[in-house]
């Protein structure tokens, strides 16, 4: 058995978010799981290496999603050939750039980025020699 940690982001729109990580960070879906009245409970997506998983929101589930309580407190840092690129992608799809991407005194180039669904991301890379 290995120990595997898989975050699960919850959301307000489970099929708009898919559609979003899978754009704006070409990720792809791996699977799909919603109810009889199309909620999505589980969905897996995977970006390289790297899987993550989404469902609804469900507020009498405890499930809350980060616009439901005033913003997140987890970082999601994504190590990427190009964090300028991506972050354009984002924002393009509705993202916000809250930090923007550059160079960094500790060698990454880095910025942090919120997507329309509330979770902040860091975007990482080498930096530009």
């Amino acid at each position: 058995m290995t120990n595997e940690l898989q975050p699960k982001l919850l959301v307000s729109d489970a099929d708009a978010a898919i559609d979003f990580y899978t754009k704006a960070l070409g990720a792809s879906l791996t699977e799909r799981v919603a109810d009889d009245q199309g909620l999505v409970m589980h969905a897996e997506i995977s970006l390289g290496a790297a899987t993550f998983a989404l469902a609804q929101s469900v507020e009498e589930w405890g499930w809350c999603d980060p616009l439901s309580v005033g913003g997140s407190p987890v970082l999601l840092q994504i190590d990427l050939p190009d964090p300028a690129a991506t972050a354009d992608r984002m924002a393009q799809l509705g993202s916000e750039i809250v930090i923007p991407i550059e160079d960094r005194p500790y060698g990454k180039r880095q910025g942090r980025v919120k997507d329309p669904f509330g979770h902040l991301w860091v975007l990482s890379g080498d930096a530009r020699s």
